[in-house]
């Protein structure tokens, strides 16, 4: 499942390897993962509070069972009163303790907080902003700033995962996969998103394309965590990627949609689909969109949308100069939805 452009570089044609979505709308150039936003340096405030507003995830969860932990001491407070590891007001270092590597281009990786005891603070759906400082063309100082979405939960106590994709022109990405075990990376948050626990809903519906998965990926645990007393609450994903073997959630999302049949459905759709699948080929279309999210004029419902920002264009509009929501436009707004119901990671 791919989006496509009639104008975009042959640079970006050669990096564009995963996640996309189609559509049959035209559109102009564009950043083909929700990991790397646009091209930027410095530290100003106006770019932090946009990359903030963007709180779109650089990382993909990995299934946790498969990742090996780090040794560390047992936690002696309980989470209710566990100090929170982040500060949203300045930017902290945290020191990288291991490296999973999860295949070609992707790797967890795993910051020590500052006691066994610490949490980081995050709640659902929330983003981080990470940093590392650079010389300038002109001589001066400043930074590369981007945001990701951690993917270990909030209750997570000592660490915090991220996993993360590297990319050939992803000056974070690839800053983050030269890290060698002991060294740091500032990190500031948590930048608050969508409050699900005050804004929770009865139907939700979801449209992720590759790293935009992350933020879907919060809230979908959140509804579903065996400690939850939200018993209601029903999920459908449509999730695309360009191959079956870039799903790397699949495995987990799968178990959901196994554990609660009623409640949580997902719609896997590919560039390149194999022989006899069953989900999406190609082009999501508006027909995909009728068919499987809440209808808009369904009770207590949103619909999340995360991808790259001609992805956003096309399904739900763009987001304002400034990162905000902004008007409901594309298919969605086509398909009767409005502000009230939908929601841009």
């Amino acid at each position: 499942m791919r989006l496509i452009s009639s104008s975009l570089s042959g640079a970006v044609r050669a990096s564009a390897q995963t996640s996309r979505f189609m559509t049959n709308v035209a559109r102009p150039g564009m950043r083909n993962y929700s990991t790397e936003p646009a091209k930027k340096t410095g530290g100003n405030g106006l770019v932090l509070g946009a990359l903030a507003a963007a709180g779109v995830a650089g990382g993909i969860y990995y299934n946790q069972s498969s990742a090996k932990p780090a040794a560390a001491s047992a936690p002696a407070v309980a989470f209710a009163d566990a100090p929170k590891a982040f500060n949203p007001n300045e930017f902290k270092p945290f020191t990288l303790t291991e490296v999973q590597k999860i295949n070609h281009d992707t790797s967890l990786f795993r910051f020590k907080l500052d006691s066994a005891d610490h949490v980081s603070g995050l709640h659902t759906a929330s983003c981080v902003i990470t940093r590392y400082p650079i010389t300038k063309k002109d001589g001066s100082p400043g930074f590369i700033i981007r945001p990701y979405t951690p993917t270990s939960t909030e209750e997570t106590q000592g660490h915090v995962d991220f996993i993360i994709k590297g990319y050939p022109e992803g000056k974070m990405s690839k800053h983050i996969h030269n890290l060698k075990i002991g060294d740091t990376l500032d990190i500031k948050g948590p930048i608050p998103k969508y409050a699900w626990d005050e804004k929770t809903v009865d139907n939700v519906g979801m449209v992720a394309g590759g790293t935009g998965i992350t933020p879907m990926l919060q809230v979908i645990r959140r509804v579903f965590d065996v400690n939850s007393k939200n018993d209601k609450t029903k999920v459908t994903l449509i999730f695309g990627n360009r191959t079956e073997e870039d799903i790397l959630l699949k495995e987990e999302l799968d178990s959901y949609a196994k554990r609660f049949p009623d409640r949580f459905k997902v719609v896997y759709a590919l560039d390149k689909a194999p022989a006899n699948w069953d989900g999406i080929s190609g082009y999501v279309t508006k027909e995909d969109l009728k068919k499987h999210m809440p209808a808009p004029e369904t009770p207590s419902s949103v619909v999340f949308v995360c991808g790259p920002d001609p992805m956003l264009a096309t399904f739900a509009g763009p987001k304002t100069k400034d990162k905000q929501q902004g008007e409901v436009a594309g298919l969605l707004k086509e398909l009767g939805y409005d502000e009230s119901n939908v929601y841009k990671f």
